[in-house]
């Protein structure tokens, strides 16, 4: 019996890596062409394409938005390079899109960090236009968002947003921080610009936050996306294992334990009578 099982096991082994390369192929949009060490072999090729990547509970398009988030969180070139690349190359991610997503990492983790994933999301689609004989994308000029608002009526729609988004009252007018920047700008315009859905600016800021380390803002965000239903507790906790591939193991234990324990407050609060 032990025999027959060791015996079975390579031919196992070798499906699974078939199936792994062809997941790998796809998502990246490229040959496995790796050198064979435990970090490629083991670990990228038959865990992340193998069963990461391979999983239902995500689209490929949510899941490329955590890995896109994290590695331009790391300020890692090459594998910014390479998801960017993917995500043009695929289709499932527009030019357009990918400039608004440099846009909303701004905000959740610098605009330094951004600025070096703006010029590697317009390499990237320079060099899928010259491989494919199209002509290059054209840098063109974009107009101011909503422009001519005024600016009280800005702020409003700025506290209207934040409780809608966030599920909680919006904060006063009392700082600079707030008022210009929570108010005015985070959610007087990115939250409502039309380039992403809700659900797309959910993903990459729960992957924004946790990258960040800050507990609040990722307690808050993950209570405002399953309150909201906008990412279910389901896809919330399949969200960890994509982020854990792409950030680690020991940040991502916290999002496990923040998901738990704000899923179990939210049906609390449910559970309650209506007054």
């Amino acid at each position: 019996m032990a025999v027959a099982a060791a015996q079975s096991r390579p031919e196992k082994d070798s499906a699974r890596r078939v199936e792994a390369k062809k997941r790998f192929e796809a998502v990246m949009c490229r040959p496995f062409d790796l050198p064979e060490t435990p970090a490629t072999e083991a670990a990228l090729l038959e865990f992340v394409f193998g069963e990461v990547w391979s999983r239902p509970g995500l689209s490929q398009r949510n899941r490329r938005w955590i890995a896109l988030s994290c590695a331009s969180a790391a300020d890692t070139v090459g594998p910014i390079e390479k998801n960017v690349y993917a995500a043009l190359a695929s289709g499932d991610m527009t030019l357009e899109e990918l400039q608004e997503f440099v846009l909303h990492f701004a905000v959740y983790c610098g605009w330094p960090k951004a600025s070096l994933v703006e010029q590697i999301i317009w390499q990237q689609a320079f060099a899928i236009s010259d491989e494919r004989g199209l002509p290059a994308p054209e840098m063109r000029t974009l107009e101011p968002w909503n422009p001519g608002q005024d600016p009280e009526e800005r702020l409003r729609n700025g506290e209207r947003c934040f409780a809608d988004i966030n599920r909680v009252p919006p904060p006063g007018r009392t700082s600079p921080y707030t008022t210009a920047g929570i108010l005015n700008f985070v959610f007087g315009e990115i939250w409502q610009r039309p380039a992403l859905s809700v659900r797309d600016r959910r993903f990459i800021t729960l992957a924004c936050v946790g990258v960040d380390d800050t507990v609040l803002p990722i307690q808050s965000h993950f209570y405002s996306a399953l309150k909201s239903r906008d990412v279910s507790c389901d896809e919330c906790r399949e969200l960890v294992l994509q982020f854990a591939a792409y950030s680690g193991w020991p940040k991502a234990s916290l999002l496990d334990r923040i998901i738990a324990e704000t899923w179990a407050k939210i049906e609390a609060e449910e559970s309650q009578p209506t007054p």
